[in-house]
């Protein structure tokens, strides 16, 4: 089932998410809606902040990338209550996008490499570096689970020239593709 994705402007998006536990109810239905709500939008990652729970857990899924790198064909995660332990000091700038802040898309510094600690969806703990694309998905979900948003990371110059845009949004004028909560 898909799920509405909370657009920029929605207070939900802007508070850091809590721990859960197993007892979390629903937790597998709600990771295959996110996954539904993630592939019907073409992203690559989506937190549960970003679909209205206050949570924390994102998933990623980069199989939509397999044709650019073969590694991604079967790359789906789910990451429940993660912290990233270590970021590395060499960064990369790359252009990001998001599904809660459509029709912007800016440079974005991340780390190109990241210590991860998680729990998967049984609970069992996991610690694990990520590298290059995938460790950037990661970092710009993570974000999301700490109340922010990939504009946050850009150049003030350039936040200054999508204002107007992240207004809009607030407003509800915007269009997409997928179901969306603006809060206007």
């Amino acid at each position: 089932m898909q799920l509405p994705i909370y657009l920029y402007g929605q207070s939900v998006l802007r508070k850091p998410a809590e721990e859960i536990g197993p007892e979390y109810p629903g937790l597998e239905d709600l990771i295959s809606n996110m996954q539904d709500t993630l592939e019907h939008a073409d992203g690559v990652g989506l937190a549960a902040p970003q679909v209205g729970l206050p949570i924390r857990l994102f998933i990623v899924d980069l199989r939509p990338l397999a044709d650019q790198d073969p590694a991604f064909a079967d790359y789906t995660r789910s990451f429940i209550n993660p912290k990233i332990l270590e970021y590395s000091d060499e960064t990369e700038i790359l252009e990001e996008g998001c599904l809660s802040v459509p029709g912007i898309h800016e440079n974005v510094p991340r780390s190109t490499r990241i210590v991860l600690q998680y729990q998967n969806i049984d609970f069992t703990q996991h610690e694990e570096v990520f590298e290059d694309y995938a460790a950037r998905v990661i970092q710009h979900e993570y974000d999301h689970l700490n109340g922010k948003v990939f504009t946050d990371r850009i150049n003030p110059i350039r936040k200054q020239l999508v204002k107007g845009k992240l207004n809009n949004i607030v407003k509800g004028k915007v269009d997409c593709t997928y179901k969306t909560r603006a809060s206007r």
